[in-house]
Order: C-alpha cells, then structure tokens, then sequence
C-alpha cells in the first residue's frame, strides 16, 4: 500500500489574471485523488492557496507583505477554500480532513510523533488529508515559509512512497524557460547533488514558491527514500500517468538508504538555533569518518542555545556540513572551543561529557 504525498501551488490553484480560484484543476484533481485512495493509495494533499483565496474574496490585487494582514487574509481563505474542497470530495463520496500545521509542531519530539499518529489514524480511515500551514498564528521565525518544504516534510514524517510537487511549469529546466528559450529540460535527477541549474525562478504574484523550494524540496524528500516529482499543475492527471511509469515531469530519485527517522528530524524538523564553525580536522572525521564532534575541532561559536538544541556545523568559509543535538550550552561552548576532552571539567567545574556532539545525534546535510 503505497504512501502519495501531493503538493499543489497556488500558481495551479488560481488564475494568474485574476487570482480566482481554478475550479476545473480542483474537480480534476479532486476526482484523481479518490480514484488512487480507492485503488488502494494512501493520499495526502497539501494545498496552498489560503492567502490566495483571501485576497480574492476581500478584493486585493496583490499579495499582502504585512505579517498581520497576510494572517488575517489568511483565516479568510482557509475556510472558503476547504468549503470547496469539501463540497467537491463530497460530491464524490470521499471523506477528507483539515490538518493545520506550524513548525513548532514539528519541533518538539513529542508533538512531532503526535502528528505522526494522526497521519496514520487518517490514513487507515481511508481519509485523504488536507494540510496547509497555520498561517493564522505562525510566527515568522517558526514557520515553513513554503509548502515545497511543508510537504517533503510531511512525507518524511509519513514515509511516503513518493512525492508530487505540481506546479505551473511542465518539469525542472537548466534555467528559467520565461526567460532562457534555450533551456533545457530536464527528465531525470539520479543524484542531486550533482544538480546544475538557474535556481532563479521566483514564485508568482500569488505564491511563495519557486523552483528553488522544490529543489529544496526534493532535497529532503529524496533523503528519507522518497521519489520525488515536478510536473504541471494544471494537468493533474499526470499523477496516474507516472506512476504507471509514463516520462511526464522531472524525477528525484531517492536514496537508496534513506536517514532514520530520528535523523531526519534533527535534519530537518527542529530549526537550528546556532553555528558551530569548525576546524579542517573536525569537519574530516565528521564527513568522512561519522565521527562525533569533541570541543577541540570548534573554533567559533555563533548564536545563543541551551543543551540538546539543534545547531548547524559549518567549515571555516561558512558551508555547512551537519547538523545536531549538543550537549553544552553556548556560554560553556565558548569557554571550553578548541579544548582538549581532558581540560573540560578543570574548565567548567564539573565532570562534563566528552562529545559536544554525539555521533547519534548528528546528521550530515
């Protein structure tokens, strides 16, 4: 029973004239959803649009940049549009469920786990997911910033078989089709590391995207073993088509061993409340050797943090390498930077661990 994840922008939503909803995209998209969930698919959509839909209804002309107000046109939205998606789901005799998230959801283990659960529980009903970011109450430094990221974060967490982002291009191109008529297209992404293309495709008037959240994206889905896809919006009728195997859109393909789930949560759950910069040494035995980190390797400490929060691990120009759980705080992180293990509790006044990071609790990017 296979796990599908689809993301839909509001580029594939809306008309770009007007900003109105694209009613016909819906009922199709509505009408391929049931059809999977009842050969057998677990489907969860994750929709933008709220902030869309709201300005619609309250006669904007354009997205609004004030955090209050996009909130505010945000809880008008997100009721209009679920009234719809509940009346075409309906129609259809498919029942399907409002899920509201913030990063701080994902943040604490507990609620993460939580969410989870109910993923699950869903799931097992037969019920097809709705999830769109909590706009209303999410504050900036918690929030998800695009649903690119919201969803490969959603089929990370549910492990998903595959994830499909519809946007309003047919597939990844070298550069921006707009305005490179050149551009090639590009089918397959074997590695994405090896990735070479103009990231420079911003989202539309009415979105937050672009092709570099996807890629983004596709980064953290393609890492917790996810197959990952880019194809057109409008058309949602490809989702049936590839997975039958047909070429249509850009494809991810997963890693063959996908990071724990754990892992994956460090990596990209909690948000990172600090830099650790290290020396050429300490990032060898951590890229190369999966090492832990020891206080020795650190030669600048950034960012104010508590024991066991997130920190990125960064090389001497900045690039970073890791991720993990530490257990110093900054203050003694700073007292005890390019240390010896042995000199640590003359240091501090106590018998401390020997590993600012532990192996288990640090993640490479």
């Amino acid at each position: 029973m296979q796990t599908l994840v689809i993301k839909i922008g509001t580029s594939s939503l809306t008309q770009p004239e007007t900003g109105q909803l694209a009613l016909s995209t819906i009922a199709t998209l509505a009408e391929i959803l049931t059809q999977l969930q009842r050969q057998g698919y677990r489907v969860i959509l994750v929709s933008s649009g709220a902030v869309g839909v709201g300005c619609a209804r309250l006669g904007l002309t354009e997205r609004p940049k004030n955090i209050a107000l996009k909130q505010a046109v945000a809880a008008v939205g997100q009721g209009r549009l679920m009234r719809i998606y509940d009346d075409l789901f309906t129609t259809l005799q498919q029942p399907i469920a409002q899920v509201l998230l913030t990063r701080s959801d994902l943040v604490q283990r507990s609620r993460y786990l939580n969410v989870y659960n109910t993923f699950n529980e869903l799931l097992q009903l037969g019920v097809i997911p709705i999830v769109n970011e909590n706009d209303t109450v999410a504050v900036e430094e918690l929030k998800f910033g695009d649903n690119d990221t919201l969803s490969a974060l959603v089929a990370s967490l549910v492990e998903a078989d595959w994830l499909f982002l519809l946007t309003d291009v047919d597939r990844l191109y070298s550069a921006d089709p707009r305005s490179v008529p050149d551009a090639k297209p590009i089918s397959l992404v074997s590695n994405i590391k090896d990735l070479e293309v103009e990231t420079g495709m911003q989202g539309t008037q009415w979105g937050t995207g672009g092709m570099k959240t996807k890629i983004s994206a596709a980064r953290i889905a393609t890492s917790a073993g996810v197959r990952t896809v880019i194809t057109e919006g409008k058309q949602p009728r490809n989702i049936t088509k590839i997975i039958q195997g047909e070429d249509i859109g850009t494809q991810f393909q997963a890693q063959p061993e996908p990071t724990s789930a754990r892992k994956r949560w460090i990596a990209y759950g909690l948000v990172p409340a600090g830099k650790l910069y290290l020396d050429a040494g300490a990032v060898s035995a951590i890229a190369q050797s999966g090492k832990s980190l020891l206080a020795a390797g650190i030669i600048l400490v950034e960012g104010e943090f508590d024991i066991q929060e997130a920190v990125q691990l960064c090389d001497r120009t900045g690039n970073e390498i890791a991720r993990g759980l530490v257990n110093y705080g900054s203050e003694e992180l700073r007292k005890i930077q390019g240390q010896k293990s042995q000199a640590i509790a003359q240091i501090l006044g106590y018998k401390g661990v020997e590993t600012v990071i532990h192996r288990d609790n640090l993640v490479l990017m």
